[in-house]
């Protein structure tokens, strides 16, 4: 098998495929905040176009959405080991064509 350029590792949780076993654990952190109620509505992989002038110039595809209850937001997650200079870019594009601010989550 071959092995991913950033050594991630390919995880299966409640038959969800996660891109990295970091990606799988915050999944199931997150799992535990559903039940316990801090948290709910929570999407795994929810997709962003970003929009420019009426031209769709990329998708950006987080890895969770949810809304935190006792900080009464919607909050936009990706799991990061490596912050390439593609995510950089798409993440200014996700705030400026949507307003939406992604949370790093190490």
């Amino acid at each position: 098998m071959r092995r991913s350029k950033y050594g991630n590792v390919k995880t299966m949780v409640d038959g969800r495929i996660f891109a990295s076993k970091r990606e799988a654990a915050r999944y199931q952190e997150l799992r535990l905040l559903l039940r316990a109620g801090k948290i709910h509505d929570l999407q795994c992989h929810p997709a962003f176009a970003c929009v420019v002038n009426q031209q769709r110039v990329c998708t950006y595809i987080a890895d969770f959405q949810y809304y935190d209850v006792e900080k009464g937001e919607t909050v936009t997650e990706d799991v990061k080991g490596v912050k390439t200079a593609i995510y950089r870019l798409k993440k200014k594009l996700v705030l400026a064509c949507g307003g939406i601010e992604i949370k790093e989550v190490k």
